[in-house]
């Protein structure tokens, strides 16, 4: 049990970021017993993560106007990462396909040049994670590649590692917890993306709790 409360939305929303913060303070519990010094206060840090994701929810109306820009006509999307952002950009992607209908992708900002590099066309959305300063240059060097072939880069970036012309820049926090309030935008642009394409964001097409099926 998440001890969440329920998830109302076909779409999971805070199921996920539930169960990536039970699986943190499970990894550090874990780490501990076997005499493991984790390195950071996880309770404390993870209330800084609390205030975050409130201030990214307070922000929606700048997800709003990403989702006006770079997603109101298109017919497909890309999301690109490295590390631990290549794994939000698959939860992105999946949830604008979910509510939005449109085709979105998640790509490892490594592989791109193996091939993945060859589906951006003209304008096409390619929103950018950089929340880790270890891969940070190496996933602005994608983003110039793909600017180079014509697509829409919207960069998302952490405070600290912020560049001019970045689309949104999110709170610090500790950065093995950045996936908790990196995903809080994904989430919303999508939600705005649906809305502004006249979906049903309450009712997607086709789709059901698995829970409820299987």
């Amino acid at each position: 049990m998440l001890y969440a409360g329920p998830e109302i939305a076909v779409a999971s929303t805070k199921a996920y970021t539930a169960q990536i913060a039970v699986l943190s303070i499970l990894a550090a519990v874990t780490a501990q017993s076997k005499g493991i010094d984790i390195g950071f206060d996880l309770v404390q840090e993870l209330g800084i993560v609390a205030n975050a994701i409130q201030s990214q929810v307070d922000m929606k109306e700048e997800m709003e106007q990403i989702a006006r820009d770079f997603l109101s006509t298109t017919r497909n999307c890309f999301f690109i990462g490295r590390v631990m952002d290549y794994f939000v950009g698959l939860e992105g992607a999946l949830k604008l396909k979910e509510i939005s209908y449109i085709q979105a992708e998640g790509f490892a900002g490594g592989e791109l040049k193996h091939g993945t590099i060859a589906l951006i066309e003209e304008g096409t959305p390619v929103i950018a994670l950089a929340t880790q300063e270890a891969v940070n240059l190496s996933i602005r060097g994608n983003v110039k590649e793909v600017a180079a072939r014509g697509a829409h880069p919207c960069i998302i970036s952490m405070e600290g590692l912020q560049e001019d012309g970045d689309s949104l820049v999110l709170p610090k926090v500790h950065e093995l917890l950045s996936p908790l309030v990196s995903v809080i935008p994904m989430q919303l642009i999508s939600y705005y993306a649906a809305l502004h394409r006249d979906c049903d964001v309450d009712k997607p097409r086709n789709l059901a709790k698995s829970v409820t099926v299987e």
